[in-house]
């Protein structure tokens, strides 16, 4: 019967379970044999449904149904054999009655088989769920614990409904308050890595966690301050101390049931960060000693930065003066030109001044004061600051301005530093040439983004792929005397203000530079 799915799939038959079957076939002869050969006027065919609860342990869906037709069968058979086909409404009402009834009593069996089978399944299924969990949770090797949070929670919701609204503030009008709780959460159960965490103590000693967790630690109030929220999780970093006294830093991690109920078994994981952090303390402090060998860097950048950009204003002062000195000499003095050079010395001292404001700005990190201002006027001002120099090495100087030129929003000083930045590094670059082949040429013109490009044009022998490549970094220098600072300067301060400065070799020989200002300031 097993080999045909009728019987359950057991390994074997009980005696019990053998000798319930066995009664039920013999009485189901039994009713078959006084139903048909007896004179019995009694619906004796509804006694069947006893075979039929009888059997409904042993057999499967298959064999009720089986068992079931076999015993209407039979009902049929002995109607047939006693009444004939011309039988009686009474003997025909019993037997609908006796059918009816084995047919109900089939259908309740299969429903209860149906049943059971499926709570035998959910408890399967819930036993293997509960073997996995069991098995992630103790061979996990992060530190794991099972806590019974129910007995603080409903401390925590009475303290709620009295009308505390500040738990912070009710743990510090009660000391005790803290102990209190961590004396209300037992350990349920712990994995051997969260024993290990602890120092490799015992399992029975951490029912309590009172002596792990650090006097000082505002983590666990904050996890209280959790609960008493229904928050459904937690997670912040704490301290602990280990069986031997060490102190670990831990980052602790809650996640809380829906279910009140299940607030008996809540899991708690705890990571042990504490060599992250001190790690992490020893790249904020490595971060603090180079921020502050940067600063010792940007000092001597700067340094070198004035030194260079006080150079010419210095120089300029220097000749100017040696000038006047020349004027005042003369029998008689040439008071007309004594004012001149005492003019040039003041413009000259007001430079200098300026570069030092325009660095103590940078150094303050304040935006320095914009004007609106034409680039064709800067640029005829700043030949004219030159003009000596243009002078002393016959330099021929040449501006084209594009018609109808917007005016730009930008720093006079720093765009100032620029232009004589490029056009001193083009007097440099043309000492060697001959004299009537040295020319500068300043070309302005608008371009396709609201900008305004400036193009420095000199007739000396260019620029090497070398230096090209490395011209605008820090201290790259083509002169024995150079700091190399000029044009690194130069090109970060366009950069602060939204610009660029490029260099290239022109196509008639010579270096190129081009300065794109933005028409609008950028502010910052």
């Amino acid at each position: 019967m097993r080999a045909f799915g009728l019987v359950n799939p057991k390994q074997q038959l009980s005696p019990y379970e053998i000798g319930v079957v066995s009664f039920a076939f013999l009485l189901t002869a039994t009713l078959f044999y006084l139903d048909t050969f007896t004179e019995i006027q009694s619906a004796l065919a509804t006694l069947y449904v006893i075979t039929l609860l009888l059997s409904a342990e042993t057999l499967t869906e298959k064999g009720t149904l089986l068992l079931a037709g076999v015993c209407i069968g039979l009902s049929a058979l002995s109607y047939i054999a006693s009444h004939g086909l011309q039988g009686d409404l009474a003997a025909a009402l019993r037997l609908t009655v006796a059918i009816a009834a084995m047919v109900i009593t089939s259908l309740l069996i299969i429903r209860n088989q149906r049943a059971r089978l499926a709570l035998i399944k959910f408890n399967a299924d819930l036993q293997s769920s509960e073997e996995r969990y069991r098995t992630i949770f103790e061979q996990s090797r992060v530190a794991l614990w099972e806590r019974d949070y129910s007995e603080v929670r409903a401390l925590l919701m009475r303290l709620r409904d009295n009308g505390v609204s500040d738990l912070r503030a009710h743990a510090r009008n009660n000391p005790a308050f803290i102990a209190d709780c961590i004396a209300r959460i037992p350990t349920v159960a712990a994995n051997a890595a969260a024993l290990e965490l602890l120092g490799h103590v015992d399992a029975q000693s951490i029912s309590s966690m009172r002596r792990y967790i650090a006097q000082d630690d505002a983590t666990f109030l904050k996890l209280m301050v959790a609960i008493f929220n229904q928050e459904r999780s937690f997670e912040g970093k704490g301290s602990i101390i280990t069986s031997d006294g060490t102190t670990k830093l831990v980052l602790l991690t809650v996640g809380f049931p829906v279910e009140v109920a299940n607030f008996n078994r809540v899991i708690v994981g705890m990571f042990d960060i504490t060599e992250r952090e001190l790690a992490q303390k020893a790249l904020f402090e490595a971060q603090a000693e180079l921020a502050l060998a940067s600063r010792a860097a940007t000092v001597g950048a700067l340094s070198a930065s004035l030194a260079h950009e006080l150079n010419q204003p210095l120089g300029a002062l220097v000749v100017n003066a040696q000038t006047l000195q020349r004027w005042l000499d003369r029998d008689p003095p040439d008071l007309a030109a004594v004012s001149r050079s005492a003019e040039r010395i003041v413009r000259d001292s007001q430079r200098a001044s300026e570069i030092i404001q325009s660095t103590r700005l940078m150094l303050s990190e304040r935006t320095p004061v914009l004007e609106t201002l034409s680039l064709a006027d800067l640029v005829s001002e700043t030949q004219s600051l030159m003009e000596s120099e243009f002078a002393k090495y016959r330099i021929v100087f040449e501006t084209c301005e594009t018609p109808g030129m917007n005016k730009v929003s930008a720093a006079r000083i720093e765009l100032q530093q620029v232009l004589i930045n490029l056009f001193t590094n083009a007097l440099q670059a043309m000492a060697a040439m001959p004299e009537d082949l040295r020319r500068i040429s300043v070309t302005i013109e608008p371009t396709e983004n609201q900008s305004v490009s400036v193009m420095v044009h000199d007739s000396g022998p260019g620029l090497s792929t070398e230096i090209l490549k490395d011209l605008f970094k820090p201290f790259c220098t083509t002169k024995a005397t150079g700091l190399g600072m000029g044009l690194a300067i130069c090109r970060s301060m366009l950069e602060a203000r939204g610009g660029t400065l490029t260099a290239s070799n022109h196509a008639e020989g010579g270096a190129l530079f081009q300065m794109i200002v933005p028409i609008e300031a950028i502010h910052e």
